[in-house]
């Protein structure tokens, strides 16, 4: 299983960094990863293209950003770069501006990764983790907090407490076993999303009956109808527009309250 540390480059890492916006703070990861050898300049262009396009949907989370864009050619292997703003900068998204830490994620294919963004959600999504990331001095001491914790998985009642509550609705669905989680290119954002979603699904027991695929915006318009919902953020949800199923918008991907919510109502539960 690769891990965070072992997808950060070697040097790829800056703390302290400064960025008059967020092309420019995209450009410092990119340029990281450039230097690392991992990708060409023209991957670093088509992160900064892929915000252009889409809007500031790589903003998952309150003041963090992962930037990527699709496997390419520009892509030589699979590696992230991590960029600590010394001034945090806005990306123009409703909820979590301003960003002060963006994580560019270069991936060869949409398989590789997928651990180290299921344990990198995890480090994001916890406040004391959270913190030590924003007090880091060094390169060392990044990995330090990024290297992996034994630790028992949280009781529904501990992210409950967090903004969880019961909620029925009219659009409740009835499943067909399955859920998209959906952004532009298939293999970021919509993983951060997947891994959360999958946590909540586990703490309810119900992982063995509905399972969740990250998927971009061209599959799921093609595949919506097979899913009982879709949850994405609300700039692919206007790219989106009607596809035949619900379409929920979430806010903060990384909280496993938020979308137990979501859940409870969409299900009627």
């Amino acid at each position: 299983m690769t891990s965070v540390n072992e997808l950060l480059a070697p040097g790829a890492v800056a703390l302290g960094a400064r960025a008059g916006d967020w092309r420019e703070a995209i450009t410092l990861g990119g340029r990281l990863l450039e230097g690392s050898g991992a990708i060409t300049s023209a991957y670093t262009d088509a992160m900064i293209a892929s915000v252009e396009d889409n809007g500031p949907y790589i903003v998952v989370a309150p003041g963090f950003a992962f930037a990527h864009a699709r496997p390419s050619e520009a892509v030589k292997r699979t590696a992230i770069s991590w960029v600590r703003l010394a001034e945090p900068v806005e990306f123009g998204h409703g909820s979590h501006d301003p960003v002060d830490l963006v994580v560019a994620l270069a991936a060869k294919d949409s398989r590789e990764h997928t651990a180290a963004m299921k344990q990198l959600a995890g480090i994001i999504g916890d406040p004391d983790k959270r913190a030590a990331l924003d007090r880091v001095g060094t390169e060392e001491e990044l990995r330090a907090v990024l290297e992996p914790e034994e630790r028992a998985p949280k009781a529904a009642s501990e992210y409950k407490a967090a903004g969880a509550t019961r909620a029925t609705s009219a659009d409740s669905v009835e499943s067909k076993g399955k859920i998209l989680t959906v952004c532009g290119n298939g293999l970021g954002t919509s993983l951060f999303l997947k891994n959360t979603l999958d946590k909540v699904l586990d703490a309810w027991g119900w992982d063995p009956y509905v399972s969740v695929e990250a998927t971009d915006t061209i599959s799921a318009k093609g595949r919506a109808k097979e899913a009982d919902f879709i949850m994405t953020s609300g700039e692919i949800a206007r790219t989106l527009g009607d596809v035949g199923v619900p379409v929920r918008v979430i806010e903060n991907f990384t909280s496993m309250g938020e979308i137990d919510s979501a859940l409870r109502e969409l299900y009627d539960v």
